[in-house]
């Protein structure tokens, strides 16, 4: 599902860091080796329908990478 993030909440916790990431060898493979964290937030987003809602957002992120594979986790 494609989705534009329109504002941030800046609720932003960290779930998991390092080896303690399932996919931590995909992503290393996939993006190169970092500091690899497992992050959430709250976000309020736009749908391709053009609805706008707030959601749960997961992604990976790295140092001097970025963020990685941002998903709708659950609609609030």
């Amino acid at each position: 599902m494609n989705f534009e993030i329109i504002r941030d909440i800046t609720n932003i916790k960290i779930i998991a860091v390092g080896n303690s990431i399932r996919e931590i060898e995909r992503l290393r493979k996939t993006y190169g080796s970092g500091r690899w964290r497992k992050l959430k937030e709250i976000a309020s987003i736009r749908l391709n329908d053009g609805t706008i809602c707030e959601a749960e957002l997961h992604w990976y992120e790295a140092h001097g990478i970025g963020k990685k594979e941002i998903k709708i986790k659950c609609f609030l």
